[in-house]
């Protein structure tokens, strides 16, 4: 029995979750997300609450019962409150900004790296060594965040690079003499 998919998602005031043959479609404030459910899974609303059942007892359909309902519940969170993560660049001459659909990033090149924001994600840079990316989709918003911070991964001897803000880098002790 699935600990995850056995509790309903309970839907918010102001989002409403509609189900269409397989597609689980929902719209609130921040936008309108779907979700293509697995045939092996039953979907259903009821009293608010978004529910989903395994259609029998095969590894594949209760591997899918918990996987559909974590979406489902992303999803609910995603159109309501949205998710956001947060970078910081570190390094002499590393800056971030915002110039009209890219995202420019000095990063130690001989070259700046342009990055086209995509039309669901917003970036943000109130410094320019820190980078906000806020949108609906929860993994839309960290697959943006991964790409930027793929430019320049953090390195563990001067620590300098792009790193979450909740990341901590291990630092290397340099060669000795």
């Amino acid at each position: 029995m699935s600990r995850i998919g056995k509790n309903p998602v309970t839907i918010p005031q102001g989002v409403t979750v509609q189900i269409t043959g397989r597609t689980v479609t929902v719209k609130g404030k921040l936008g309108e997300l779907k979700l293509e459910a697995s045939p092996e899974v039953e979907t259903r609303v009821e009293d608010g609450k978004f529910w989903v059942k395994p259609r029998n007892e095969t590894k594949r359909a209760r591997s899918l019962w918990g996987t559909t309902r974590a979406n489902v519940n992303n999803m609910v969170v995603g159109v309501s409150t949205g998710f956001q993560k947060n970078l910081e660049i570190s390094g002499v001459g590393y800056r971030a900004a915002v110039q009209g659909k890219n995202l420019t990033l000095q990063l130690g090149y001989s070259h700046d790296v342009v990055y086209p924001i995509p039309a669901d994600v917003k970036i943000a840079c109130e410094k320019p060594t820190s980078i906000q990316i806020t949108g609906a989709d929860k993994q839309r918003v960290g697959q943006v965040a991964a790409e930027i911070r793929a430019f320049r991964e953090p390195e563990p001897y001067k620590g300098k690079g792009i790193k979450y803000d909740t990341e901590t880098i291990r630092r290397k002790e340099g060669k000795k003499k």
